[in-house]
Parts: C-alpha cells; structure tokens; sequence
C-alpha cells in the first residue's frame, strides 16, 4: 500500500514504514537532510550522531557547517561514530575516511575531537579492532540518527551483497564495483584498497533513527530494491524495510524507478 502527501511518498510495508521525502536535485535533497539532522542535535544536543561518507553527504555536511556558523546549532555535546574506514590508510591519507570527515565537517564545527569516532584503518589486529569499535558503538546505546548513503550495488558503510547479513563490525573484502566507484578518488584504480572496515548490519539497525540520502539516476536500482523489493542480503540496503524510522532524502533522478 501506498500514498502521496505533498512531496513525501511513504510506503508501508509488513513490517515498517520507509518514509520517502522527495528532491528536486542535489543541493535541495542535501538541505533536506540537513535540517533533519540539525534538529535532531537541536532536540538532544548530547546526542550521537552515526555518519557517513562518499560523496552524497558531502552537501548535507555543508549546509550544517553553514548553521553552525550562522549561530545556530552547536555540536558541542555532540558524540559522532562512523560507518567505516579503508584498511591500511592512516587518518592523515588524503583519501581516509577519517581525512574526509575532518575535512567537510569536523575541522569546521565545535564538535570535540575526543568525540569523533572512525575505526582505525591502521590497526595491527583488524578483527580486534572492529570488535573493539563495535564494543563501543554499542556501549552508547547505538546512533540516535545515523546517517546513511547507498552505494549502486546497494551496499550500505561496507556491507557488501554477500550470503547473508553480516551482524558484527567486520573487515570485508570490497567488491570490483565498489573498487571501481571509488578509483575516482584515487589516482589510479591500483591505489583503491581492497579491503575496509565497516560496522555491521546489527549496530546499524540499532540506531534509533537511520537517514538516507540518495542522488542520481545511477542510484536507482538501488533505490528501488531497498524500498520495494524483498530483505535479501544481496541487496544490503533492504534490510531498512525492517527498521521503525527510516527516512530516504532523495532526488528525483534516484526515485525515478519508484
């Protein structure tokens, strides 16, 4: 069952409710989101925001460095604890998500750098430290909204399409697709990692609150399989169908298979 209420599409499924708020582009589906975070800090201030990275975000993140200096909003009581980061890349490596993160947000706000969590791409024993993060993230009681991106095989931190949902923070192995959406970044395709680190699917789901923000026609698919076709582990995505409070931020090149 379905319905349209102004510009927001929800579809209600046997077991939750994916709301859908609708973008003409980029930078209007980027405000969108922007507000949605901005009053969740507004509404809790001490609250622990789970963030992510790749280029979708990259607008929302302006648009709340932009409140921040407005005088609007303050981080700093705000927790932060990404999704995930490359294995083998320093938190100094231009292409470390750790590096992202300072760069688009943290080095402009006032949150507290003791409070922005990035598992370490470095550490000696990678399954460790996953289970040392996932440790953590779970001992804050999970994100109170965590912020999500999709990837076009419908990956979402790490997870890739695989047998069966990987509940722990795991080491994955990328996939030839992810490798290859991400050469953009690198100098050469030979320089992507192969591997990362990404919390699971369990500490994910235990956020109180999941956003999602999806943009361009090459997303569709994506889009679509999360939204309307079955939980299935090859399409990681589609386990939001299970989660209470899940809203997508998309533009209209991304909703256009709905």
């Amino acid at each position: 069952m379905s319905r349209v209420r102004q510009h927001n599409i929800i579809y209600k499924e046997k077991y939750a409710m994916i709301r859908i708020c609708a973008a003409e582009n980029y930078d209007e589906m980027s405000e969108k989101a922007a507000r949605i975070i901005a009053a969740q800090v507004i509404v809790k201030p001490e609250c622990v925001l789970g963030l992510a990275t790749g280029s979708s975000p990259v607008g929302t993140y302006q648009r709340l460095v932009e409140r921040y200096k407005a005088g609007k909003i303050s981080f700093a009581g705000v927790t932060t604890v990404n999704l995930d980061e490359y294995k083998g890349l320093s938190g100094t490596h231009d292409q470390s998500y750790r590096y992202f993160m300072q760069h688009n947000l943290f080095d402009h706000i006032d949150v507290r750098p003791e409070c922005t969590h990035v598992p370490n791409g470095l550490a000696e024993d990678a399954e460790a430290e996953c289970a040392r993060y996932d440790a953590f993230v779970r001992g804050l009681g999970c994100a109170d909204l965590q912020l999500l991106g999709v990837g076009r095989n419908g990956h979402i931190g790490f997870n890739e399409p695989c047998d069966e949902f990987v509940v722990p923070t795991h080491v994955v192995d990328l996939t030839e697709s992810t490798i290859e959406a991400n050469a953009r970044f690198f100098a050469s395709r030979d320089e992507v990692p192969r591997q990362a680190l990404t919390m699971g699917i369990g500490v994910i789901m235990g956020a109180k609150k999941i956003v999602m923000v999806a943009s361009g026609a090459d997303k569709a698919d994506a889009v679509y399989g999360m939204v309307k076709g079955p939980v299935n582990p090859q399409l990681p995505a589609s386990i939001l169908q299970l989660h209470p409070d899940v809203t997508l931020v998309a533009d209209k090149a991304a909703l256009s298979k709905l």
